[in-house]
């Protein structure tokens, strides 16, 4: 579990991180300060692995306050502000989230502040993502594909389809890599619900889903091995 406080002189800021923490299952968000001051008093006594930080507060401002902690503290600054992340990343900020801080950029910064502290990427049971102004909750194990089409995915389950505004390289950045695998440009499937392989096509569950040639022979290793097939 990864343990987390968030710093921001804004409350209405940090009911943002509270809700979108709620729905990371392995982030353990201990609590919230308005004021870096009490942070640093709550730290002396409270090791954590993670700060989400606010830049531009009254007492210090959240990039003098990140020399402050451990090295071993991860870092993911929270602004409005864009022209301070080259500041930021000089100071090795794990991450730098632009408000209004959206579910899916979160849950990525949060799953690389897990990679960070941990040998072994988290096992996440479920992701969030956008359909219109709702948060549709997906399953992993049951995500059987996920498909292109121009500025939207279609997150493909064995009972559902949510469809949402996102794009290929966010969606493989959220899902772990040893379950999906992509196929074709607009196509990432997920191995353990692989039926069959064809010459130009494979079977997802119920669905056949193209196959680009030039990652066919990946798959197919891949595939191998999974099936320990000689």
């Amino acid at each position: 579990m990864l343990k987390a406080i968030a710093i921001d002189d804004e409350p209405m800021a940090l009911e943002v991180i509270k809700a979108h923490a709620k729905k990371v299952t392995f982030l353990d968000l201990k609590e919230t300060f308005v004021s870096a001051t009490e942070a640093l008093t709550y730290l002396k006594e409270s090791p954590i692995d993670l700060v989400f930080l606010d830049i531009n507060m009254p007492d210090v401002t959240g990039l003098d306050f990140s020399q402050l902690l451990p090295q071993d503290t991860s870092v993911i600054f929270t602004t409005a502000y864009s022209q301070y992340a080259v500041d930021a990343f000089n100071l090795n900020a794990l991450d730098y989230l632009l408000k209004p801080i959206d579910f899916s950029r979160f849950m990525k910064a949060c799953q690389k502040a897990y990679e960070n502290t941990n040998d072994e990427t988290p096992k996440v049971p479920y992701l969030f993502v956008k359909d219109g102004y709702d948060l549709v909750r997906v399953s992993i194990d049951d995500l059987h594909f996920v498909e292109s089409e121009g500025n939207y995915l279609t997150f493909k389950e064995s009972d559902k389809k949510t469809v949402t505004r996102m794009t290929m390289t966010e969606a493989i950045e959220m899902l772990p890599k040893s379950d999906f695998f992509r196929v074709h440009k607009s196509y990432i499937i997920n191995l353990n619900h692989v039926k069959k392989i064809e010459r130009h096509q494979v079977w997802v569950g119920n669905d056949p889903v193209p196959i680009a040639a030039n990652y066919r022979e990946e798959l197919m290793e891949i595939l191998k091995r999974i099936w320990m097939v000689k």
